[in-house]
């Protein structure tokens, strides 16, 4: 996972990027995943599988744990780059993930070949499970 301020990498390059360190051997559905923060940093992640299929963690869900951890908790979009022939939306426990913390976020999709799609979360994840109806959004 990479933090920087882009300098000049767009999140699509920067998404291509991580795609490349994706380690699944079992599904062979590689995904790179690159996090723009408020501040402007740039946050990548990419999807690692295991054998025991439950501990595989999704590209999106891993750069967000990662901004977190450096406690950065605000995002403005998420790049998705994949090797599929039509541009992927992040997975439903992805889109769970990133409503926690960015419910407008802007959603772009990739693919090595050119495809691209974007969305807004709330059209990803209509009427979006919340606990805390304050948590993740500026009130």
């Amino acid at each position: 996972m990479a933090v920087g301020t882009g300098n000049g990498t767009s999140l699509r390059e920067a998404a291509l990027a991580a795609l490349e360190n994706a380690y699944a051997p079992y599904s062979n559905f590689r995904v790179g995943a690159a996090l723009r923060t408020r501040g402007g940093k740039v946050i990548t992640g990419c999807n690692m599988e295991n054998s025991a299929f439950g501990l595989a963690l999704c590209a999106e869900t891993l750069a967000v744990a990662y901004a977190v951890s450096q406690g950065i908790t605000e995002f403005e979009e998420i790049a998705i780059a994949t090797e599929d022939t039509a541009p992927t939306p992040p997975c439903g426990a992805c889109r769970q993930v990133l409503n926690e913390f960015a419910p407008d976020i802007r959603v772009v999709s990739y693919t090595r070949s050119g495809g691209e799609a974007s969305w807004s979360l709330s059209e990803l994840l209509p009427n979006a499970f919340v606990l805390n109806n304050s948590r993740g959004r500026n009130v």
